[in-house]
């Protein structure tokens, strides 16, 4: 499977039955699968199936639906407003037995309002057409999201994996500086050993065992260093595999910055830390690209 990014826009039109329609489809980030929908009056039946097509191939997201119908030259029929009529006819009845020439039906008709312009109501036939038509639109709208979505995602993908490349290069160099040599870290816990015994002559014994402990697992970065190259193999493998992949992403990236912070914080040597920093902004970047992934 493709990595997916969240964001993406897709539309799809056509005419039938005498209706222009159009489907847009307008899709950002989101913790989950977040769908708002506005139907035009007579298509609300089709919401619920909409929806469940979305939910197939969609896991997350904020997507906005939209869909207009309009009238296109719609077939329409005179037909007579018999309450208007009645009300002409009245009139005329009274000015004939006033001596007014009795009016035409011609006349008659051309008053307005007689005469009325209705729309004729399509057939069974031809609503079943354009609702069929109009799913096959959405269908349409819906992969051309998708599409969108994992053209954005592979570019997504590309930028993951060479910060996850910079990441275990800024590795590589913290497990390469000189201050993590045996020697350096011997001569470094020596140093403060003995800085210990000559701020206390009558430091005890058993208690300077345990200090000395403590510097000794301070000193030690290969801990944090094991799990961070693990972290570099995870994070590979998930955008190498794809699919809704950005909540697990997005965790494997507060453990990257959690490594970096204890990597900063046991550090004694300039370098390491300085390293340790930079490897905290490149997670920080690393960390917002993923809130695009799906």
């Amino acid at each position: 499977m493709a990595v997916c990014s969240m964001t993406g826009y897709a539309s799809s039109d056509g005419v039938c039955s005498n209706v222009a329609w159009m489907w847009e489809l307008r899709a950002v980030n989101g913790k989950g699968l977040d769908i708002r929908m506005r139907i035009p009056s007579g298509f609300e039946g089709l919401e619920q199936k909409m929806r469940g097509k979305c939910a197939e191939v969609l896991t997350r997201g904020n997507l906005q639906i939209s869909l207009t119908a309009k009238e296109q030259g719609a077939a329409t029929e005179l037909v007579v407003n018999q309450s208007a009529l009645d009300s002409v006819l009245k009139i005329s009845k009274d000015l004939e037995e006033q001596g007014f020439d009795k009016p035409s039906t011609d006349g008659i008709l051309s008053i307005r309002g007689v005469l009325e312009e209705r729309h004729v109501e399509r057939s069974e036939t031809e609503q079943n057409e354009l609702l069929a038509a109009i799913e096959q639109g959405f269908e349409t709208a819906l992969n051309g999201l998708v599409t969108a979505r994992e053209a954005e995602g592979k570019a997504l993908a590309d930028v993951l994996l060479g910060q996850v490349s910079q990441i275990s290069n800024l590795v590589q160099k913290v497990i390469a500086d000189p201050s993590r040599s045996q020697e350096a870290i011997k001569d470094r816990l020596q140093q403060q050993v003995q800085n210990l015994v000559d701020s206390n002559s009558n430091f005890d014994e058993e208690r300077l065992y345990v200090e000395a402990a403590i510097l000794a697992t301070k000193a030690d970065l290969q801990e944090e260093i094991d799990r961070l190259l693990a972290h570099i193999v995870s994070a590979n493998t998930l955008i190498g595999d794809g699919g809704p992949i950005g909540r697990r992403l997005d965790f494997l990236a507060q453990e990257f910055n959690r490594e970096c912070n204890t990597i900063c914080s046991k550090s004694n040597a300039a370098a390491v830390t300085a390293i340790g920093l930079e490897l905290k902004v490149l997670v920080d970047q690393f960390r917002e690209q993923i809130q695009n992934v799906e």
